[in-house]
Formats: C-alpha cells, structure tokens, sequence
C-alpha cells in the first residue's frame, strides 16, 4: 500500500497530482487547511494538506485513463469540499468501494457544485459545456460565474433596499423631517425609531391625518410621559446634608453656592459648607469666598475622618451643603473612595451634577459608575451653552433618574432653577426646525 501527502493551494492541483502519482483508484484518507511560510506566525498563507493512499503500486505518470488522455480536461471542483471518508481494509464498504471504482469510471473525482445554478443562466452554461462534455461527464461551473452570480444578486437585494427606503420617502415625509430634527438633538437612534413608530401607530389606529402639527402633538405627549415626574425636585424641607458629586470642570461649586444662597435668602435656613476638594487649585478660596458673601461658615474635610469634626462644628445648622472634588469618575476607583465620604448624620440627598455640553457617551459612563452607590437626583449645568438637549432625555429613560435643576448661567444665584419637562420638549421639537 502507497501512501502519499501533498501541500497544495487547491483541491483541483491536489486531485490532479493524486491522480498523476496513485492513479485512479487512489482513495484520500484525510484534508486539512494548514499554514505555511510567513514568519513567526505572520504572514503565513492557506494551505491544504492532502492524504491519499493506493493499494498498488503504480509507476509515476501511468494512471491517466484514456477518457482523461482524450479529452485533457479535468473537472475543477470548488473549495470547501469534504471528500468521504476512507473506507478500513477488510469491510464490507471498503469491498463495494473497490467493486464501484473497478466500474468504468466518470471523470475522477465528482465533486458537487458549491452553490446551486438556476433559471437561465444555467442553461445559458449548459449548452457549450455539454457539447464539450462526453456522455456521462459532471458538469462543473466556472468559479468566475459563480462569483458573477453573486454579485448580480447582490445588485438587486441593494436596488430592491434603495427602492424600500424611497418608498417610505415618499409615503411619511413628516416623519422623516421629524426623525432628522429628534437626531439633530442627539436622541438615541433607537428611542427616535420607537417614537415614530408609536406616532404612526396611532395615527392608523385613529384614522387622523399625519400632519407636522398632528405627529409633533404624539411626540409630546411621549415624551411627556417618559419625563415628567410627580416627585420634589428641589432639596426636601427635612433634608440636612446635600451631596454634590460630579465630574471635574461642571461647575459644581458654583451651583452650591446658588443653591445655598436661594435657602438663605428665599427659605431663611441657616446653611453651612463643607468642602473635600483639596485637589483644585484655589478651590477651597472660591467656595469660601461664597461663605463669606452669604455669612455662612464653611469647614475643610481632608479625609473621612475628618467628617465627624466637620459636623460637629455645623450641628447648629439646619442645611449642610457638601463640595466634593472633580476626579476621573470614569474611574470607579475614585468613586469608591468619594464614596467613603457620603456619610451624615441624618436624612441627606445626593446630587450628580452632569454639563449639558459633555458627550452622552460620557455622561453614561460616569453615571453608571455612581448609580452602583448612593444617588438621588440629578442636576444639569451649562445649558446655555449647548443647542443639543437630548442627552437630557437619553440619560433619564436609560438610568430612571429623577431630574432636580437646571442651570443656565454664571450668575449667582439668579441662573438655576428647577427643570421644566415641558419647555425642554419644546426646545428638542422646535430647535430643529428650519
């Protein structure tokens, strides 16, 4: 028994060789895609190593049968073919193996086609082949048709799409202009795509007519209902501490102290400061500067331990507000370590700070990194700075914050004021139109 292994780019050259070195009643035992060459691992290309084996020992050159000899055409069969498996000497299968190959046989090997041929172009190919095929032959198609066939299906799956997308064009104008103005604002593609859908829903469930005015009323009310909340923005009467927390740069110093001076000067609470931001050049001087306009005291926390002190120096106040410093809180380390620090000594509320001008992306990883501790309400800062506000809506639905307020400006303390749902839907329907 010969047995022979061959390295080959193609099936085609290893069924070629095979056939020149074992003749025909070779029998391949296995196939396998290797690599080979390149250097250390790069750069190596596709081989397929061949294993055939003959029970005879034919001399190199005269297996070629006399079909193949007059012909000089061997079918090609495509990749990706598992040949049978090899038949054990001595079965009953490996015995009707040989008794079906001492058959005359067909051009060695039959290989299927990768993929089916049909309608007219296979009858288009079958014509010439079949001239050129002798009885019996397996006809093989080209791999250049094949890939040809391809790429006309895929042509017309690309023009049946463009015509699909025209289509809808053309039947929902409004809610195209509507899509592109929900986007313009930065809503999520995805809750954009869910609004417009319940918009046209309802407008078939009802029969009305799919206005501008029509649909812009729909996505109100969705909004609306996604939004608005019946709970207390503002910081609860009983409240004792106030946490700010937040990324740096978003102005949350700046916020304390218009929030500290609304409950001197509107609610007549007695308000003191604590501040941990010791990080911040000059940050300790700005929000003392604070306490000093509005007469209130203000203590220095360098660690936890430091904050039992701090509220003993502040027991006689009614409101503490707590300034905590600008970090990397992408990092969740830096959130465990302020964490740490969101101790009172009675009721007290958190409030994630966020700038209206930061990425969504951002917002949602900081976000996500504070909702695993304690967070109550979320703030907004520099909307005076942005023509974008749906950042705003993506961050409640995704996280179900309840909203507190909204500053837009550098004034204290006249720039902040609590969130009105319905003016921010306005600006995100309105802000967009031409």
């Amino acid at each position: 028994m010969r047995v022979k292994r061959y390295v080959v780019d193609s099936m085609p050259d290893a069924l070629q060789k095979i056939r020149t070195d074992l003749g025909k009643d070779a029998v391949i035992i296995n196939t396998k895609e290797i690599r080979s060459g390149g250097f250390l691992g790069m750069f190596s290309k596709k081989k397929i190593e061949v294993i055939a084996a003959t029970d005879t020992a034919i001399p190199a050159g005269g297996a070629m049968t006399s079909n193949a000899a007059t012909t000089g055409a061997i079918p090609k069969p495509e990749l990706n073919v598992v040949p049978a498996a090899p038949m054990r000497f001595g079965t009953a299968a490996y015995g009707a193996q040989r008794e079906r190959r001492e058959q005359p046989p067909l051009s060695f090997p039959e290989v299927p086609d990768v993929l089916p041929v049909t309608g007219q172009a296979a009858a288009a190919a079958a014509q010439p082949a079949a001239a050129a095929q002798p009885a019996g032959a397996t006809m093989v198609k080209p791999r250049e048709e094949l890939l040809m066939d391809e790429i006309r299906q895929m042509k017309e799956m690309m023009l049946k799409l463009t015509r699909q997308g025209t289509v809808q064009e053309a039947v929902n104008p409004v809610l195209k202009e509507l899509e592109a103005r929900l986007l313009r604002q930065e809503l999520d593609p995805l809750l954009v795509e869910e609004l417009l859908m319940n918009v046209s829903n309802e407008a078939e469930a009802e029969g009305a007519e799919l206005t501008e005015e029509w649909a812009s009323s729909s996505l109100k009310r969705q909004l609306e209902a996604m939004l608005c909340s019946s709970k207390n923005k503002s910081i609860a009467a009983d409240t004792r501490i106030a946490h700010f927390v937040g990324p740096t740069g978003v102005g949350k110093t700046t916020t304390i102290a218009k929030l500290a001076a609304e409950q001197v000067l509107k609610h007549h609470r007695k308000v003191g400061f604590i501040t941990s931001d010791t990080y911040r050049i000059a940050a300790v001087e700005q929000l003392k500067t604070y306490a000093t306009i509005l007469n209130v005291p203000l203590e220095v926390v360098f660690s936890p331990l430091d904050l039992n002190r701090a509220f003993e120096q502040l027991r006689d106040c009614d409101l503490i507000f707590m300034d905590t410093a600008g970090r990397n809180f992408r990092n969740e380390m830096y959130v465990s370590e302020l964490n740490a620090l969101l101790k009172s000594n009675g009721k007290s509320e958190t409030y994630l700070v966020l700038s209206m001008t930061t990425k969504y992306k951002d917002m949602q990883a900081i976000t996500n990194n504070f909702c695993k501790f304690k967070l109550d309400k979320v703030l907004f800062t520099k909307m005076d700075e942005t023509d974008s506000y749906g950042s705003v809506v993506n961050l409640i639905r995704e996280f179900g914050l309840q909203t507190s307020y909204i500053a837009n400006g550098q004034s204290v303390p006249d720039d902040i004021q609590e969130l009105n749902e319905h003016q921010l839907i306005d600006l995100i329907l309105e802000a967009g139109k031409s």
